[in-house]
């Protein structure tokens, strides 16, 4: 298992061209089961999750080609298998996103109950409560969703919770279906915007996306279509984390403040300079950061992806922060890590206490999930000494080459190889 070195203390200057959004491009990928003809992608991110997810689309009959980077063109015009296996599954829950366009385009699925980061419970029930009313048939055998129907048909969906995966599949699965669907208590998230961008590119009906009530009028049948993926906006928040505890000035290129909002307010109030131009962030920081409350929700509020990194530059900052965390009930596993390296935490249930101390030390630390993996380098980056982040495999799920594009704007930041015993 491959970990990262970091020797901490080094001003962050430059620029970092930002990637395509993971969270964009998995039911992006997942789409193209939709239709028989070739959907070729532009801003495609290199990231384990993105393998993972052509892996399981390859075993489907899905063929994938690279065709410069970060460029992908496939095509579903010959699948054969219409099951998700749990190998596969197990170790990504945006695996479940198969299930609507399969139902949708031949009328069954077979999808194991997914996995993914240990964050808190993320049900499936509300993707069956929208496809059951959409009429399909639904029963949970062995550990797999198994689903089917002749042609799924409108309805109008109100689902319990906000659920963003939730929304991507009734979505995905209402652009075949016969007549309206609407989907009421919509997730407003960028990424389900830029999934709706492409599947209008590949001939569906839908209005409302990006706001809480999406209608989508069912068509026959789609066809194929060129897009390019938006930027991700959790990267882009990380590195603007970074370059606010360790001080520095840095440009992000190719990214898109306007699906940062939140994010931005709060990181302006602990005492980043932030401007913005239509594809460009600049953070700049000379002082020690001012410690910054938050709660986490649903877009366009605070992200719950971006909480470990805000912790993690309160950690450092000048007073105390409470934190609230109102998305995942398992989302402060971070917590006990940053304290090894001297942070002051308490947690009461949902929320931390964060009281800033003037300096972090370096120590060995173990990353829990993907974004704990990223507040853990960004303590590394700030602290006094050399910091050791252990099982990073949960970095290369969301970030591209993080530590090479620290590196080059001037992290002191190694991988280590580590050969299986």
């Amino acid at each position: 298992m491959d970990k990262l070195l970091i020797t901490g203390g080094n001003r962050l200057h430059g620029e970092v061209v930002i990637s395509g959004a993971k969270n964009a491009a998995l039911p992006i990928l997942c789409a193209s089961l939709l239709t028989a003809d070739p959907v070729q992608l532009r801003n495609v991110p290199s990231l384990k999750d993105i393998s993972t997810t052509l892996r399981l689309l390859q075993q489907m009959g899905v063929q994938h080609h690279w065709d410069g980077p970060a460029q992908l063109t496939l095509n579903a015009g010959n699948v054969t298998s219409l099951e998700a296996p749990y190998e596969l599954v197990k170790t990504m829950r945006a695996s479940i996103l198969v299930l609507g366009p399969l139902l949708a385009r031949f009328g069954e699925a077979k999808v194991s109950l997914p996995g993914g980061c240990a964050i808190g419970q993320r049900p499936v029930d509300q993707h069956i409560k929208g496809l059951t009313a959409m009429g399909a048939e639904i029963r949970i055998e062995h550990g797999f969703v198994i689903a089917k129907a002749k042609r799924l048909k409108g309805a109008t969906i109100r689902t319990d919770m906000v659920t963003v995966t939730g929304t991507e599949n009734l979505m995905m699965a209402a652009v075949l279906a016969e007549g309206r669907t609407i989907l009421e208590n919509a997730a407003r998230e960028p990424e389900i915007t830029d999934l709706a961008e492409l599947l209008i590119k590949m001939g569906a009906r839908i209005q409302g996306h990006g706001t809480d009530r999406i209608v989508i009028e069912g068509v026959e049948r789609l066809h194929g279509a060129e897009h390019t993926i938006v930027a991700d906006r959790i990267e882009a928040g990380t590195f603007l984390c970074a370059v606010g505890a360790t001080g520095g000035d840095i440009t992000l290129r190719q990214a898109a403040p306007d699906t940062l909002g939140a994010v931005l307010d709060k990181l302006r109030e602990a005492g980043l300079s932030i401007e913005c131009g239509p594809d460009w962030i600049r953070g700049q920081m000379n002082k020690r950061p001012k410690a910054v409350s938050f709660r986490t929700y649903e877009y366009p509020a605070f992200p719950t992806d971006m909480q470990a990194q805000l912790m993690a530059l309160n950690t450092m900052a000048e007073g105390t922060a409470v934190i609230a965390e109102n998305i995942f009930e398992n989302r402060f596993m971070h917590v006990q890590e940053l304290r090894r390296m001297g942070a002051q935490i308490d947690i009461d249930g949902h929320t931390a206490v964060v009281t800033g101390v003037p300096e972090l030390s370096g120590a060995t630390v173990m990353a829990t999930d993907l974004r704990a993996s990223a507040s853990l380098v960004i303590a590394g980056l700030a602290a006094s000494g050399q910091t050791t982040v252990e099982r990073i495999y949960h970095l290369d799920r969301g970030y591209e080459h993080m530590e090479e594009k620290l590196r080059l704007i001037g992290a002191d930041i190694q991988r280590l190889k580590q050969e299986p015993a």
